[in-house]
């Protein structure tokens, strides 16, 4: 759960992903917010066009259609991996899906099937669709698929979620076929691979550098303990709101420390000993402390 993207701040993590960016006409203020909410935001939802044609396609996912008014989703990928970005805001992409589904992506857990029509997907995903007819024949360039794989991934990497935060429009809406020509699994797996490792994907010869800080176990978390991994995690409760500090997380365990990860825990759902300001492994991946 996460405040949207700002358009500046969407333009910025994608180029820096290594990605080819187009902003379309009036882009960063299209949208379709006056017709309900538009966050927080959850995921991203993959699609395909059931076009061809870069230029036809962008068009109508910006300007939509006759009882569909665009825009259509966020950004349009064609086949030479570049992306275009047609909408900042609620979006007519995701209709109705299964609160099911929305609850495994929010707890980044295996999805359940989508039978029920029951939630407004427009409000929590960011949508993005590729171009390609969708009908099983129509080819997926390596190129198109590595932008995929490069867009989800940095909007994962901003709001810290994982790859179980991309889900595919087959996978929320029943009767829904998209993405066609792929599998979703796959694709969380390269997804996952990105995250591993460096933002441009390249690992310069060495092994890549993992994205966030191990589990160091919870007896690692005790008086005395000095650790530019304490910091780390201090900024992220800031973060995350749950911050209790007078002067700024620093690098030895404190007090401050525990009552901050105490009101993580809480944020959680954690309650009683649960929430005794001591990491543990679940509450400490969901935290996503960047690696240092």
């Amino acid at each position: 759960m996460a405040t949207p993207l700002s358009a500046s701040r969407m333009v910025q993590i994608l180029r820096a992903e290594g990605l080819t960016v187009h902003e379309i006409r009036n882009w960063r203020t299209h949208n379709r917010n006056a017709k309900g909410p538009w966050g927080p935001v959850n995921g991203v939802m993959i699609h395909h066009t059931v076009t061809s044609g870069t230029t036809a396609s962008v068009n109508l996912c910006y300007d939509g259609y006759s009882g569909l008014p665009g825009p259509l989703c966020h950004g349009v990928i064609d086949k030479q991996g570049h992306v275009h970005l047609v909408g900042n805001g609620r979006a007519n992409h995701a209709g109705l899906g299964d609160s099911d589904v929305l609850r495994a992506v929010v707890n980044e857990t295996a999805l359940p099937p989508d039978n029920e029509a029951d939630t407004d997907g427009n409000r929590h995903f960011y949508g993005f669709e590729c171009i390609n007819l969708g009908d099983g024949k129509d080819p997926w360039p390596e190129v198109q698929k590595e932008a995929i794989e490069k867009v989800a991934a940095a909007i994962c990497r901003h709001h810290g979620w994982n790859e179980r935060s991309v889900i595919g429009h087959l996978e929320w809406q029943p009767g829904k076929i998209d993405p066609r020509g792929f599998t979703m699994a796959s694709m969380r797996t390269r997804i996952g691979a990105r995250l591993r490792g460096r933002p441009d994907g390249g690992s310069g010869g060495q092994a890549p550098k993992p994205a966030y800080e191990p589990f160091p176990g919870s007896g690692w978390f005790r008086e005395g303990r000095r650790s530019p991994v304490i910091t780390a995690m201090g900024r992220r409760l800031v973060a995350e709101g749950c911050g209790r500090y007078r002067e700024g997380p620093g690098p030895e365990w404190t007090e401050a420390d525990r009552t901050s990860y105490a009101a993580w825990q809480r944020k959680l759902g954690y309650t009683g000993r649960d929430a005794d300001g001591i990491p543990g492994r679940t509450s400490w991946d969901r935290l996503r402390v960047p690696a240092s």
